[in-house]
């Protein structure tokens, strides 16, 4: 079906005033102005962070470094520490006190995250619970969890007065600390190690009942100072269990005592090797640092000899890190460890990867791999990965990163024909590279580009989601990436179950959705549809270059993004991080017009042909059919002039009317009724809401076809409705058009998208007795779960 030919186009002095035809109206503010910077919502710039995006020239943070001394306790699964914390007041305000997190209070059984947290009783079904939502919900009320706080004094072992506020604790200072000063305390505490899978959280230990050994994975274990910083002081929100961390950055010195047969990997370098490995290990460690493939550090054997044996000495592994903003450690009996190095141009680092035999043989074959294609990938869209070590750590978290350290979880299952061996699926394989891809990226964001996880998750789970996407599109040919393409975030876009991007972390509704899904798909979208990829890529390796080691605010990564392109994208952010709206855009017509020539000759039989190719209407028909007896037929007398002349014969008025109004016109007007092109306008109406560039596939009669993108400006003056006219030469007779072809912009439904409309073809799905069950909203909860 071709796109019929509409009409002549009248070319005159107010043709093109956009009042009047198809063309859109010019009511300025129907809708509300989607073009409306974004000033008024964002911080006012001053010396600490710029109008650009960048750091001012008086931008400060705070410095907190650490000596710890800590001991696992393997029987009791209880953890003793010492710590002394220096820290430093770089800000241009003097402090009365200190807030320093205490993370694990959130596994206390009155906290205010257990005690606040819901429970969805109808998550699959009216009156049902998932087991691991039970399981947690028992074991939390009976867990004895939480610090114990023996000391709190400064260097000469004086009692600091000191308040507990659930996860954070105020430390009263016996004098101010000046701006430039610092001051040093200590912490004694201790706590008991939560078991993962009964109580979940970002750290914890695995029991393996088959050889009577744990397997532990410790982080947030240290009570940590809280960021203090120039937009919204000290950052003291509860950790209630979604929200993540706002932390300094400083020097770490870990003492770690554990059982003489253990393994303990951590962030930062070992100081002691020849304390705690064998001469064979340290030499392994040697020839892996320019080896060409993963090196078996501690061996298969040597771990499995480890898991029989229980040693009753101690060892003390000694780490030390500088400027990171976290630690983490993990320790087992059971860890095989290999190892390889990476260098390449800032970057020179030791790959390295700890896991049980339980998750050979495909830890073995990936970990180590995903580790350094991580760090090739982010190094180019952000900066050289500056650690001396990264990790990779298999135990019972799901994924869960830190500075040099991760955790992740996918391991083969047990072959059920041959229980003997191990096997695992397209999606264990893909889901353990994809989990490290995204826990070792967060090195990047925000390990180093230090963003403030308590209040804004987007900025490091979705910009992190982003890279981890490309990375994972430079891994394999057709990589089975669960987000980051425009299409994967539709079903969430068109949901009433949403929030905006810019909220508070503990008030999404959707975390998995909202915070990596969507913001992925946004950077996507302005990198592929609206911005291209070299601008886009610049703009954004200079926000990581600003910012790396320092602490980002939204603001700054929007106003970077602009400064580095030159391109406003505030209709973009405004829409995109601050609505719910989605993309809709509907193309409601297209109109095609030839040149009105204004000349009769010509004019006049266009205008018959025209006529003779509409319809009859269903009178004529009739009377045609009945063979009507007209009274002229009887009549002939009664015919005159106009019986033999119609309505499109030219007469000498229409000849001298052509002539006076060539009289009037100017040499270059004449030219314009001459073109003989084609004019096509073509109608859109935005239904969802987000102003979005129009990308159309033209397909001719001629069998060529034009790719044409319309940037989002279009809708400046209408957000709702809008037109677009496109000229082409005569032999160019369009024959379809369609709106967003590849399905770039995360349009919500593309059946609108099509002119001429298209055939819906899907499948009619029958059942019996019950209904099929809701696909979409099973995979929803399982988002969320593992979220």
């Amino acid at each position: 079906m071709n796109i019929k030919l509409l009409g002549r186009l009248t070319v005159a002095w107010l043709a093109m005033s956009g009042t009047s035809g198809s063309f859109a109206a010019d009511p300025l503010n129907v809708t509300g102005d989607k073009f409306r910077q974004l000033e008024e919502l964002l911080p006012t710039p001053n010396s600490y962070r710029t109008a650009s995006g960048a750091p001012g020239h008086a931008y400060w943070q705070q410095q907190a470094d650490y000596d710890i001394k800590v001991s696992l306790d393997d029987d009791k699964q209880l953890i003793t520490a010492s710590e002394t914390i220096t820290y430093t007041n770089n800000s241009p305000d003097t402090l009365r006190y200190l807030w320093v997190q205490l993370d694990q209070n959130r596994f206390k059984p009155n906290s205010s995250g257990n005690l606040a947290t819901p429970v969805d009783m109808e998550a699959i079904a009216p009156d049902t619970i998932p087991f691991k939502s039970f399981r947690r919900a028992v074991v939390s009320d009976e867990f004895p969890g939480g610090y114990q706080i023996t000391k709190v004094a400064d260097t000469r072992g004086r009692e600091l007065r000191h308040t507990i506020v659930d996860t954070g604790m105020r430390i009263d200072l016996p004098q101010p600390l000046a701006s430039g000063s610092s001051v040093s305390f200590q912490i004694d505490w201790a706590y008991k190690v939560i078991e993962q899978k009964a109580l979940g959280g970002r750290s914890g230990y695995e029991y393996f009942e088959r050889d009577d050994n744990y397997l532990y994975e410790i982080a947030q274990w240290f009570p940590r100072m809280a960021a203090y910083n120039d937009v919204s002081g000290w950052q003291n929100k509860q950790f209630l269990g979604r929200g993540e961390f706002a932390l300094e950055f400083g020097d770490y010195r870990v003492a770690i005592e554990v059982p003489a047969d253990h393994i303990v990997a951590a962030t930062g370098v070992l100081q002691n090797p020849k304390d705690v490995l064998t001469s064979k290990q340290r030499e392994r460690l040697r020839k892996a640092r320019t080896a060409s493939k993963p090196v078996m550090i501690v061996t298969k054997s040597e771990a499995l000899e480890n898991e029989k044996s229980r040693s009753s000495k101690r060892k003390t592994w000694v780490f030390e890190a500088e400027n990171v903003r976290d630690f983490s450690w993990a320790s087992s009996r059971k860890f095989l460890w290999d190892a390889q190095g990476y260098k390449k141009g800032g970057t020179d680092t030791m790959a390295m990867s700890f896991y049980p035999e339980e998750g050979t043989p495909l830890w073995d074959k990936y970990s180590t791999e995903s580790i350094i294609h991580t760090i090739d990938i982010y190094n180019r869209y952000s900066f050289d990965y500056p650690y001396p070590v990264s990790i990779s750590v298999n135990g019972p978290v799901g994924g869960m990163e830190y500075p040099m350290i991760t955790f992740n979880g996918p391991r083969p299952e047990i072959d059920e024909e041959d229980r003997s061996k191990r096997t695992y699926s397209r999606r264990t394989k893909y889901g353990l590279i994809s989990v490290i891809i995204h826990e070792v990226g967060h090195n990047y964001y925000p390990m180093i580009i230090n963003s403030d996880e308590r209040q804004w998750t987007w900025m490091d789970e979705g910009l992190n989601t982003f890279v981890q996407f490309l990375a994972e599109q430079e891994w394999e040919e057709k990589y089975p990436s669960r987000r980051g393409d425009a299409r994967k975030i539709v079903e969430y876009m068109k949901s009433e179950n949403q929030v905006p991007i810019m909220t508070n972390s503990e008030s999404v509704l959707q975390l998995g959705n909202n915070a990596y899904g969507k913001p992925a798909a946004a950077l996507n979208i302005l990198r592929e549809s609206i911005m291209g990829r070299e601008l886009f890529d610049f703009a954004f390796r200079e926000y990581a270059q600003r910012w790396k080691f320092k602490r980002p605010m939204p603001a700054d990564f929007f106003r970077t993004m602009e400064d580095a392109s030159g391109m406003d994208l505030d209709w973009f952010w405004r829409g995109w991080f601050y609505t719910t709206d989605n993309v809709d855009i509907s193309l409601d017509a297209v109109h095609h017009y030839t040149v009105g020539t204004k000349n009769p000759e010509v004019e006049g039989p266009w205008k018959r042909a025209q006529h003779k190719n509409e319809p009859d209407t269903i009178t004529v028909i009739e009377n045609r059919e009945r063979k009507l007896t007209r009274i002229v037929d009887g009549k002939p007398e009664l015919e005159d002039f106009y019986n033999k002349h119609d309505e499109f014969d030219v007469s000498n008025a229409d000849r001298n009317s052509y002539q006076s109004q060539l009289e009037g016109l100017e040499d270059w007007e004449k030219d314009m009724l001459k073109v003989e092109s084609n004019v096509y306008v073509m109608d859109f109406s935005n239904i969802g809401g987000l102003v979005m560039p129009l990308l159309l596939r033209l397909e001719y009669e001629d069998g060529s076809i034009e790719d044409l993108r319309i940037p989002a400006e279009i809708w400046t003056r209408n957000a709702k409705k809008t037109s677009k006219m496109l000229v082409r030469d005569k032999s160019k007779v369009l024959k379809s058009v369609v709106l967003d072809p590849h399905w770039e912009t995360a349009d919500v439904n593309v059946e609108n998208n099509f002119y001429p409309r298209r055939i819906i073809k899907s499948r009619l799905e029958l059942f019996k007795d019950e209904k099929p069950r809701n696909l979409m909203k099973d995979w929803d909860v399982e988002l969320k779960e593992e979220d």
